[in-house]
């Protein structure tokens, strides 16, 4: 009897640590509008441990990130771009830090913020 379970806790580990991916790509809608937007979102974005790949569209409003779930999730990523000032479609900025952007910076507020909308590849 013992020896199944420690099969079938050694299985389950086996499973759990398959499940993370070490080039999982996300995409998160973070607002903003100019260059100086996605230099500050991509370094936030890059600050996360285990961010190997982060790219901001203007157009689009999409943070393409490739990340190393081992390291880090897309919630702290997420976290690191709010605290830096700009909303996804599940987190807002507070509105102290997000008063401290260059007026360029100033995005509209209004709309979909608290939606979810983070997709994953």
């Amino acid at each position: 009897m013992k020896k199944l379970l420690a099969f079938a806790l050694i299985a389950t580990l086996g499973i759990s640590v398959q499940a993370q991916n070490k080039n999982a790509k996300h995409d998160l809608h973070v607002k903003g509008n100019c260059g100086q937007c996605k230099d500050r979102i991509e370094k936030a974005a890059y600050g996360v441990k285990g961010v190997k790949s982060a790219e901001w569209d203007s157009n689009t409003q999409n943070l393409h990130i490739i990340l190393n779930e081992k390291k880090s999730k897309v919630d702290d990523v997420e976290n690191a771009v709010v605290a830096v000032g700009h909303d996804t479609d599940n987190k807002r900025a507070e509105e102290k830090v997000y008063g401290n952007l260059p007026s360029c910076c100033s995005y509209d507020r209004e709309g979909s913020v608290g939606e979810a909308n983070t997709h994953s590849h």
